[in-house]
């Protein structure tokens, strides 16, 4: 699985989130992964799309907070919520994940924007993103 690959289904993953609450999150997870073949993918990269999932909601709080900070006219809750789900993911990157470089981690959230998000996201989560680097 690529990493590309990888960033997307934590990033569908994370999105679940938004809807759900905390003791029903992990049986929609399972629902997800029931609902994609998973009969190609070793078990090896299932644990690790759960351990990526459960490092970035571990680092959540302090996520959104740099996320207040650097997007400066939005409250989080008013924001869409796939925007905020690629920023979320594209801020743990940069500041949690040691292997992948702030200029990845943002062009692959700009990625996801183009195909999750509206006409404006690609350069609203730039623009947010920039401020944090």
């Amino acid at each position: 699985m690529t990493r590309r690959e990888i960033r997307t289904h934590v990033f569908r993953m994370l999105f679940l989130s938004n809807f759900h609450v905390e003791n029903e999150l992990s049986e929609q997870i399972n629902l997800y992964f029931n609902n994609i073949e998973w009969d190609d993918l070793p078990i090896e990269e299932q644990e690790y799309l759960n351990e990526r999932l459960e490092n970035v909601e571990k680092h959540l709080l302090d996520i959104d907070s740099i996320l207040s900070e650097a997007s400066t006219g939005w409250e989080l809750s008013r924001m869409n919520k796939v925007d905020l789900t690629i920023l979320r993911l594209a801020v743990f990157e940069i500041k949690y994940d040691e292997e992948i470089p702030s200029k990845v981690a943002i062009n692959e959230a700009i990625e996801l924007a183009k195909i999750f998000g509206g006409d404006s996201s690609p350069s609203f989560i730039n623009g947010v993103l920039a401020k944090i680097i």
